[in-house]
């Protein structure tokens, strides 16, 4: 019932849109928590945690302040409820990022099709269970830690799945990874919508089992139209092939460029094998050969793959991927502990006035649309010039000089890439200082300036790291290092629950000295992209060298091929 990979090209573009809606409106609806948390509140969740003090008024008298009791829709909400489900925020965010670690793993072996159908159930029965304990709040509120658990799991699977749909987009793979990423990041929205549907009169149960069954066509999208191969990177394969070779030992189906390598090679060793077999005395004197596919007409002297090829853990020790943890951390608990704590700062900006609070709640909610707008620049950013650049392949070697009998110089593709990147990153990092900036100043008008630049650093920093990591790193590992960094920055971020707590008690409710010491982390964002331009200067250097080395082949030989006569 699965489609083939060549068929799942031909439905690319289908696949590409409804991931953009799947996205919006099932993936990271959690990041809208300041929604969720209003009608959590209006529908008593942990409200048994409040009490009435004896002594209670809801204004001064005599100058003398007393306790003021607030209320939401006939229940109790005080500071022990906020932290409870801040608690519960903080788990479900965690694993929003936490799980992408064996989620990456499992998808670069297995493909994306299994994850996305069980993300889509996990996300049915998350909703059904907040519905459940919506029935009877004093009893049940502790199903919202497993509901919101589940709803990260679920929305990070679809999320993750849907970041390997871009492989099918050639060159246009930084772009279509920024508008899925922008996509998911906007699913801030959906919660904020829910709440205008709640405002209008609808109960809250009902919204999440229609929400519910919405998700059951994720599943029925994903069973019909996603393949079970995992999608490679453009440059291992061409879709519009694939053929099974059980004949030639083959007993793996492959398609394209890979057909065509393995075909040369094996073709090669044929020629090279009836060569020397007409020798013998010259094979015997050969060092290095083995035997391949079990034939002696076939033995060749291989070349190792090791060195095209990084090592998963070589690539987790590198100096980018290390660079790369500093300021997702660090970015992470900045965003997470803004979310976690913008009603908190916003009741003391107001004065506890809840109707203002919802208003900027929904105002923040709607601004996460801003994600969809804004991610693909920073994709545009990482694409940029790439077409111009040579991809080293024979086609670029072989085009006919220009008019002068000079061959046009091209851009380097890998110095291209790190050369996007770090102005990616560059950008980015000033924006989060910004944002940080705009944090310490106590203006509740300037706060939709800090939504603004929340939203926007959001959509950039995961897109620039998902475009960093498809330049840099080999597409069959993307996953497991997108997972590695989530999972490392997840726990970074749980530094959030302690601060809110801090915020809280010590504090009084005022995030001043937090937002100073967060301010003076987000300073460590701006090493990798000064890390990049030492890198990128090591990648001109080489390529000049190696310029140098082809130039004197050319000198030697007298011909435009590369070869050495000994």
């Amino acid at each position: 019932m699965a489609p083939t990979l060549a068929t799942a090209h031909a439905r690319r573009w289908w696949m590409a849109v409804t991931a953009v809606i799947e996205n919006l409106l099932f993936s990271a609806v959690l990041l809208g928590w300041g929604s969720l948390l209003i009608m959590l509140k209006s529908e008593g969740f942990y409200a048994y945690l409040c009490h009435e003090p004896e002594n209670r008024t809801n204004s001064s008298v005599d100058g003398n302040t007393m306790d003021v009791v607030i209320r939401m829709n006939g229940w109790l909400i005080c500071k022990e409820q906020d932290e409870m489900l801040n608690l519960a925020f903080t788990v479900g965010s965690f694993l929003l990022s936490a799980i992408t670690l064996p989620l990456g793993i499992v998808m670069d072996k297995y493909g994306p099709r299994k994850l996305r159908l069980l993300g889509s159930a996990c996300f049915s029965v998350s909703c059904i269970l907040i519905a459940y304990g919506a029935s009877n709040p004093d009893s049940l509120s502790v199903l919202i830690f497993i509901a919101l658990s589940l709803n990260g799991f679920g929305g990070m699977c679809m999320t993750f799945t849907s970041l390997t749909l871009p492989n099918m987009f050639g060159d246009l793979r930084s772009t279509f990874i920024a508008l899925m990423i922008g996509s998911y990041a906007s699913s801030a929205v959906t919660f904020p919508g829910v709440k205008v549907i709640y405002d209008l009169g609808v109960t809250f149960i009902t919204i999440l089992l229609v929400w519910a069954a919405c998700s059951g066509l994720v599943f029925i999208n994903c069973f019909f139209n996603w393949p079970l191969e995992p999608f490679p990177g453009p440059e291992d394969m061409d879709y519009t092939v694939k053929i099974k070779f059980s004949w030639l030992g083959f007993d793996h189906k492959i398609t394209g460029k890979q057909f065509y390598k393995q075909v040369t090679t094996v073709g090669r060793r044929l020629s090279v094998g009836n060569s020397m077999k007409q020798h013998p005395k010259e094979l015997a004197t050969q060092e290095g050969n083995k035997l391949c596919l079990s034939t002696v007409d076939l033995e060749v002297k291989c070349q190792p793959q090791a060195e095209e090829t990084p090592s998963f853990m070589r690539s987790i020790f590198s100096p980018i991927f290390m660079l790369s943890l500093v300021t997702m951390c660090v970015t992470q608990l900045r965003l997470i502990f803004y979310m976690g704590a913008m009603n908190g700062i916003l009741e003391a900006l107001v004065d506890g006035n809840l109707d203002t609070v919802s208003l900027y709640t929904s105002i923040f909610g709607v601004l996460q649309l801003l994600c969809l707008l804004t991610a693909p620049v920073i994709g545009y950013i990482m694409d940029w010039k790439l077409k111009e650049c040579d991809d080293g392949s024979k086609e670029d070697d072989e085009k006919e000089p220009s008019k002068d009998g000079k061959q046009p110089k091209k851009r380097d593709r890998q110095i291209q890439k790190i050369t996007n990147a770090m102005r990616a990153f560059v950008f980015t990092n000033l924006l989060l200082v910004g944002f940080g900036v705009t944090c310490l100043i106590p203006n509740l008008p300037l706060q939709i300036i800090s939504f603004i630049l929340h939203t926007v650093v959001r959509g950039f920093i995961h897109s620039g790291v998902g475009g960093l990591y498809a330049a840099v790193y080999p597409s069959t590992q993307f996953g497991s290092l997108t997972g590695m960094q989530s999972l490392i920055s997840a726990l970074f971020a749980l530094l959030q629950q302690p601060l809110f707590m801090a915020m809280m008690g010590p504090l009084e409710g005022d995030p001043l000295w937090v937002n100073v010491g967060l301010l003076g982390l987000s300073m460590l964002g701006f090493c990798l992209p000064l890390y990049l331009i030492y890198f990128r200067q090591q990648l001109q250097r080489q390529k000049k060298q190696t310029e140098e080395d082809a130039s004197l082949f050319v000198k030697i030989n007298g011909s435009n091929t590369q070869e050495a006569f000994i």
